[in-house]
């Protein structure tokens, strides 16, 4: 240093000096409340103490059960920073929604699992994902297939049935085209098609198993020809015929689309809108469904006046299954009510189309529940 050069010296400020106070046994003292408040507050400290120690717990749990270490995408910052963002990206109002009787630790390790549950389907989609012809051994069917044919066979099946049952265009077809013909990876098909690879893997898997299996099942002869026509196709037994998605689609479709602005409703139509478990009914259709249809506050589940609610700030998709499925079964056990589902879960709650609406795919049979326009297309 020169002889008049002055030296700089770092001062830092009245909030820096406060936080370097906090010691250790203060970190460890926090209430949930403070914790939740520092973790809204991007406190790293409170952040690096509490968040990160809950998913480390949550990850020791879940390795043991899962065998996650050393599998691509399952390590432990990999899901850790997912959870992160996930919260943050709703500024933590996750963690008020909670039940006041449940401890922030519990909830915040049951939380990081829903994180996992989807890397874990992401990475048996990509490396675990069956054959066609290992999942058809599993299915118990026995066909004497020419070796030399087999590929070529196949091939054809799924060409024929994608055209015959799901549209030769649509976004299923394309799925299982791409899939089973061409040999994509999901992660591909998922870039591809604009969808999340677990939403992906749930439709190929879905469709597998509901339409050609049993295609391939009922119409493969042991001279390796497929020859069905749609009419025969549709003249099959009860069982089959009822998972063939095809033109009915579009039949059960027409007049089942929930309009994208609701202001008033027919004394027997119902408006179903995303909540929270709290029933904070603040934002969104969730207000509007308080405001003008009956919602209560507090209550964040099943009907209340003319509006059914729904949970989806609780965690990942799979925590808003049983919820859907609750539903469901509502309606069908009132027919003279007819329900509007609007875009649930795919506004303050963060998800996409194509992630919640193959929760509604049962729906699209039940001539009561009218669904948006693109949970349509993506079922």
């Amino acid at each position: 240093m020169k002889k008049n050069e002055k030296k700089l010296v770092y001062l830092p400020s009245n909030t820096e000096k406060e936080q370097m106070k906090m010691t250790k046994k203060d970190i460890d003292a926090l209430s949930d409340k403070e914790i939740v408040d520092g973790l809204k507050g991007k406190d790293d400290r409170i952040t690096r103490e509490y968040f990160y120690k809950y998913c480390r717990i949550a990850y020791a749990i879940y390795n043991n059960r899962y065998g996650l270490e050393g599998k691509p995408g399952l390590d432990f910052y990999s899901i850790a920073h997912e959870y992160y963002l996930s919260l943050d990206r709703h500024d933590f109002r996750q963690l008020d929604d909670r039940n006041p009787s449940v401890k922030l630790k519990t909830w915040m390790v049951n939380g990081f699992r829903f994180v996992l549950l989807d890397r874990l389907k992401a990475y048996k989609t990509e490396f675990e994902i069956c054959s066609m012809d290992e999942r058809v051994g599993k299915s118990n069917l026995a066909f004497e297939i020419p070796d030399d044919n087999y590929k070529s066979e196949v091939n054809k099946m799924v060409e024929e049935a994608c055209n015959c049952f799901l549209g030769r265009d649509s976004r299923a077809s394309i799925i299982m085209k791409m899939i089973l013909v061409d040999g994509f990876k999901t992660k591909d098909v998922a870039a591809q098609l604009g969808m999340t690879p677990s939403a992906v893997s749930q439709r190929y898997h879905k469709i597998l198993d509901e339409v050609i299996i049993p295609y391939f099942r009922r119409n493969y002869d042991i001279k390796g020809s497929i020859s069905v026509c749609y009419d025969e196709a549709m003249s099959m037994d009860s069982d089959y015929s009822s998972n063939i998605k095809c033109d009915m689609k579009a039949i059960n479709k027409e007049g089942r689309v929930t309009p994208d602005f609701i202001k008033s409703l027919k004394p027997n139509e119902v408006f179903v809108f995303g909540s929270n478990l709290a029933g904070m009914h603040g934002g969104g259709a969730a207000r509007i469904a308080h405001l003008y249809f009956g919602a209560v506050m507090g209550n964040g589940d099943g009907i209340q006046g003319q509006s059914y609610a729904i949970p989806t700030m609780q965690g990942g998709v799979d925590t808003i299954r049983p919820y859907v499925d609750k539903f469901i079964a509502y309606a069908k056990q009132h027919p003279g009510q007819h329900f509007l589902v609007t875009r649930i879960g795919c506004g303050i709650a963060g998800f996409s189309p194509d992630e919640i609406a193959p929760l509604f795919a049962d729906a699209a049979e039940v001539e009561n529940i009218s669904l948006p326009d693109d949970f349509w297309e993506e079922i």
